[in-house]
Formats: structure tokens, sequence, C-alpha cells
């Protein structure tokens, strides 16, 4: 079953100092976070604060691709969650046809905001990734712990949560 989600926000994994995509779905029941590189966060916190760039984006260039293609996008769907990886897909209409094709969650969300499609998570997603046990070690638990109990909200900066 698919769960529509919207982006919550973003934060820095204060273990890894990884950014991470936070999804909430629309009933605001379930959460699911995912870890993404510094370069793709970037690309979703742009189009988060509606700043533009003199240039286009890579994100910016496939959506201008598509819809000079005569085509849009449907939907994005985080598909599948395999050795603690995250997939997506695209889901498409071009000339009248369905197209599906494979992403990055991190792209495939960065594509959603630009053409604001709904962002869908297979509901086992969500359910697999909280067995996930990212924090291999209960002091690094305790560690994370401490450092969200002592944020100060100026610490978030521009960061929506």
């Amino acid at each position: 079953m698919l769960i529509e989600m919207t982006i919550k926000g973003l934060m820095v994994d204060p273990i890894t100092n990884m950014p991470i995509v936070i999804l909430k779905d629309t009933a605001g029941d379930r959460v699911l976070p995912i870890w993404v590189g510094i370069f793709e966060a970037n690309a979703i916190a742009l189009q988060m604060e509606n700043i533009t760039t003199p240039r286009p984006m890579t994100h910016d260039l496939l959506r201008n691709i598509i819809t000079d293609l005569d085509g849009h996008v449907d939907r994005v769907v985080v598909s599948d969650l395999k050795d603690n990886t995250f997939y997506a897909i695209i889901h498409l209409t071009v000339k009248g046809e369905p197209v599906v094709v494979d992403a990055r969650p991190s792209d495939a969300i960065a594509l959603a905001l630009r053409t604001r499609s709904p962002i869908l998570v297979e509901e086992t997603v969500i359910d697999n990734a909280k067995t996930i046990d990212f924090a291999s070690e209960r002091a690094d638990s305790d560690r994370l712990q401490k450092w969200l109990e002592s944020l100060d909200p100026e610490d978030l900066g521009k960061y929506k949560m």
C-alpha cells in the first residue's frame, strides 16, 4: 500500500554528519528519515526555501526536459529498502504514455518538489525502516538522545523541522 508523505524538514545526523530528509505522512502518524548526500540535500533545501539559482540545477534541467518532451511527473514512489539503501521510482506520462524511471530517493524528492508532484512511500519501506539500527551501539544512541534534548531552535538555522 502506498502512503502519501510530505517533507517535514532537513536535519543533520549528529553521529554521521550526513543530511537527513524527514518525510511525514499526510495523516501525521508516520515519519521516515532518509539519509542523503550533501549535494542532494542542497538541491532539496533550495527548493524548500524557494531559492532560485541563476542557472538551472540538475533537477530543474530534468523538469524542463520532461516538460519540453510533452511530459509530466505523476508521482514519485520510495519503493524499496535493501541493505540500508532506499530506492525510488519516478512515474511519468510522456506524450500520453506511462514511463517509469528508477531513481535515488533524493533525486526523486527534489524533482517532486519542483513539479509539485506527490511523494509516496510503500508501507513496507516504512515498516522495514523502523527496524534499521543506524546507531549500532547504545552509547551512540545515548549521545544522540542527549544532543536532541540539548538542541536550541536557533541551532537548526534555516532548516525546518
